[in-house]
């Protein structure tokens, strides 16, 4: 697992404090200070708390909804975990709907080239998060492929829903139902290849030519 930014309280406050400002003044730190001080804590204190700067405080950011993320979805009772992964980032998107904008902001961000490592460990902790969440306990081979799939699919499934205006989210669960739908059936296909395969009988090993014998 990638290791995640500092966790302070200190920290995840003043995140949670600059939010209303970051659709207006970016993730800077003006919009940290303008946070700091709403929240009562000395401006001061921007530097010390973000010393990386704007990339550290979409890092916790990222980091925070990841682990409140998890901490509800305690409560998902489903048994399947495509339905579990789904119901995780359905949880995931509600909780973040009022900072929509801040999150395009943050990923217009970490587009840029110089972004391109912090942008790629921010969603592998965030994808791995979503699976632990929905009760993915797997160690072998399959750890690394759920996660690569499934980072497209949340990916795909975050710009899809920037442009979405429908209530509750609606359409981007329906988008991301037939993500999820096409995973399905590559895992049914190649399933049945598995199964074919061990019907087969057993090759005979080629002869080289001009062999001895």
């Amino acid at each position: 697992m990638i290791e995640p930014p500092e966790r302070l309280a200190e920290r995840d406050h003043a995140i949670e404090a600059m939010l209303p400002n970051v659709p207006f003044d970016g993730w800077t730190k003006r919009a940290l200070k303008a946070g700091l001080r709403s929240a009562r804590m000395p401006e001061e204190e921007a530097d010390l708390l973000f010393p990386l700067g704007t990339v550290d405080m979409i890092a916790t950011f990222c980091d925070l909804a990841d682990r409140r993320m998890e901490e509800a979805a305690k409560a998902i009772g489903e048994t399947r975990l495509t339905k579990r992964v789904r119901a995780v980032i359905a949880l995931r998107l509600a909780q973040n709907r009022p900072h929509k904008e801040a999150i395009r902001r943050a990923l217009a961000v970490l587009a840029l080239p110089v972004n391109s490592r912090a942008s790629a460990a921010m969603l592998a902790r965030t994808v791995d998060a979503i699976l632990h969440a929905a009760g993915d306990r797997s160690a072998d081979f399959s750890w690394y492929t759920k996660r690569a799939i499934l980072a497209g699919v949340y990916s795909a499934t975050i710009l899809f829903w920037l442009r979405d205006s429908s209530e509750e989210n609606e359409a981007t669960l329906a988008f991301l139902d037939r993500r999820l739908a096409g995973i399905g059936r590559i895992g049914r296909l190649r399933r049945r290849v598995d199964r074919l395969a061990e019907r087969l009988p057993a090759l005979p090993k080629p002869r080289l030519p001009f062999a001895n014998g």
